[in-house]
């Protein structure tokens, strides 16, 4: 611990398990003062007693983060007594494997909210205790889905994509609080919510081979450019979305449909 963040109150949403896990494992390895939400108090108490194992003492408080009145709560929890946050991590994301016409009527836009309003909810009550605080630094996880046509996750990559540009204009609009605004775009990593791509070898090889670096991204990949825009390192730098995938970007995304049995969208005319 080089205690770059000591003193630093965090708070990270979706921290019981994943990138959400590692992301608050850095920052506390730093000296951050870390409250990890998620929407499971079991699934958090889990992830609070790994992290005690590994000498690092952090607070969890049960969050719905699509709900403003239990995300108003857990930035007050993780905030100090004159509530003031510095550095506020929001992971949780969701999306479908659907060819475009075979949505139902609200399932897209479910979807898109799933991954935007999070991000905003959190976005608005942590800035508006960064502001309390004199600054701060907030960090959004989007994917690389936002930056391809990734055939087949459409309301995936739309939210994905919210979230980046909203990152943007955040950037723009806070910067003069002090508060920087970013974001990590992770390529294909081992979480839970990978689990199912990591079973089918197929899919899995299909990813490798459109990455120069040929291996999939770990947890910690990710949780170590979440620290770098937590931290001071980064303290001319705001606005950016930090892609961490191995070099997918420069190639292509997988064909889904090469890999999965997805229904004909034509033929369900």
């Amino acid at each position: 611990m080089d205690g770059a963040l000591v003193g630093q109150r965090a708070v990270v949403v979706g921290g019981g398990s994943g990138i959400g896990l590692a992301s608050a494992r850095a920052l506390a390895r730093d000296g951050a003062l870390v409250t990890i939400v998620g929407r499971t108090e079991s699934k958090l108490v889990d992830a609070q007693a790994a992290l005690a194992r590994d000498g690092l003492d952090v607070s969890h408080c049960a969050c719905d983060a699509l709900d403003a009145a239990s995300v108003r709560a857990a930035v007050d929890a993780a905030s100090d007594a004159e509530r003031r946050l510095h550095i506020a991590v929001v992971v949780p994301g969701l999306g479908a494997i659907t060819p475009v016409l075979l949505f139902d009527d609200d399932q897209f836009s479910e979807q898109v909210d799933a991954n935007v309003r999070p991000v905003y909810l959190f976005l608005k009550y942590a800035g508006q205790a960064m502001v309390r605080a004199g600054g701060g630094s907030f960090v959004a996880i989007s994917s690389t889905a936002a930056v391809f046509s990734a055939r087949y996750l459409a309301s995936y990559s739309a939210g994905k994509a919210a979230v980046d540009q909203l990152v943007r204009v955040a950037a723009n609009e806070l910067g003069a609080f002090g508060i920087r605004v970013n974001s990590v775009q992770p390529g294909m990593t081992h979480t839970a919510a990978t689990e199912g791509a990591f079973r089918n070898p197929a899919m899995l090889a299909a990813f490798i081979a459109q990455q120069p670096i040929a291996r999939h991204g770990e947890a910690d990949d990710i949780a170590q450019a979440v620290r770098y825009f937590a931290g001071p390192e980064s303290s001319w730098v705001t606005g950016q979305l930090l892609t961490v995938d191995g070099g997918n970007t420069l190639r292509a995304f997988v064909d889904y449909q090469q890999l999965l049995p997805l229904p004909d969208q034509g033929e369900t005319q």
